[in-house]
């Protein structure tokens, strides 16, 4: 399947389950959805990585493998559903050291930002909580930024996530 098939096939949502099943079946089509889902600029490539993101959740090892060309994808993604399912699939898996410093500033930027969309919040938060288990110096810091956004910001997403958290971050810090 090429790309240009696969473009054809996400024009409807009617092919959405279809897509799906061949992609689990046949691996070796993988690489062209990736190609649109990270790179392409038409208007229905963030299907692909929606699409990419419901294969994760079967099947994770496959997309593991585009982590670092969605990290650096991320640096100048403006689409606000592809965003989403980027900083999704980023904290659903180990994210390279390398990439904390972006990761931290891009993230806390997202979070603490009322222009971005709830989920990608919600996804930020949840790559900083995660960054912070190898960075432990960081977890009182994220502790108030993530009170701070649940007091000023309190959107049930936010809520619940940054509830979910803190309640970990108390338990690993001894801070109430």
């Amino acid at each position: 399947m090429t790309e240009k098939d696969l473009l054809g096939l996400l024009e409807s949502w009617d092919n959405f389950e279809i897509l799906l099943a061949e992609l689990r079946s046949n691996p070796q089509h993988l690489p062209a959805l990736m190609q649109i889902a990270i790179y392409s600029d038409h208007r229905n490539s963030w299907r692909a990585i929606y699409l990419a993101d419901k294969l994760h959740e079967t099947q994770a090892e496959i997309i593991e493998p585009y982590l670092e060309e969605i990290l650096e994808q991320l640096k100048t993604e403006q689409h606000h559903g592809k965003k989403r399912h980027f900083l999704k699939l980023i904290s659903l898996n180990s994210i390279p050291e390398q990439h904390f410093g972006f990761l931290m500033d891009y993230c806390l930027n997202t979070f603490t930002s009322a222009k971005e969309p709830i989920a990608n919040r919600v996804h930020a938060m949840q790559i900083l909580y995660n960054i912070s288990e190898t960075e432990p110096d960081l977890k009182p810091e994220l502790m108030e930024i993530i009170q701070q956004e649940i007091e000023h910001h309190p959107t049930p997403g936010i809520r619940s996530r940054g509830n979910k958290l803190l309640q970990k971050l108390r338990k690993q810090t001894g801070i109430r």
